[in-house]
């Protein structure tokens, strides 16, 4: 016998709410050993501001994600809205198939951590804690270094990816 899942009370109004909000999109690379991994991320929100903090969801189906297991560092890049390509490639293809650091320019940064030359500003945080946040895991950052946006103004939303088929599902 099948067994039908029922939605969540409220599901269905929390769906149309949040349909209607653009956030912004987050490029996350990691580096662990020789492994490294990086992947699109609609999830992130500053947390904290004494002490600063920065919290990332990593979807649990997503390599970056098991790369990011055995991670200290995050770095955490917004991507110019004329970079969109790059948003793409970090959210379209999965690393299980391909390197996408084959097909950006990026360097390595504090910590080894890869960081992507494109960004229009990028930090790189240590993380602090793990938890579970339903399908996604949330990895708290403390920021370490990083660097600020120049002429950063348009920067790559939800919108603007909304149609990008995932390399995984999230």
């Amino acid at each position: 016998m099948d067994t039908v899942t029922m939605p969540e009370p409220g599901a269905e109004s929390f769906e149309a709410l949040v349909a209607l909000l653009d956030y912004p999109m987050f490029v996350v690379t990691t580096r662990a050993g020789d492994e490294m991994s990086g992947c699109l991320v609609g999830f992130g929100s500053q947390t904290s501001i004494n002490p600063p903090r920065f919290l990332i969801g990593l979807s649990k189906r997503n390599r970056t994600f098991r790369v990011a297991q055995n991670a200290t560092h995050l770095a955490v890049h917004v991507v110019p809205r004329e970079r969109i390509e790059l948003a793409q490639l970090f959210g379209g293809e999965t690393g299980d198939r391909i390197d996408k650091f084959e097909r950006c320019a990026w360097h390595s940064g504090p910590e080894g951590v890869p960081v992507l030359d494109d960004a229009g500003a990028w930090f790189v945080g240590k993380i602090e804690r793990r938890f579970e946040v339903g399908d996604h895991v949330g990895h708290l950052l403390a920021p370490i270094a990083g660097q600020p946006p120049g002429d950063l103004t348009d920067w790559t939303t939800f919108a603007d990816v909304r149609d990008l088929t995932p390399g995984h599902e999230a």
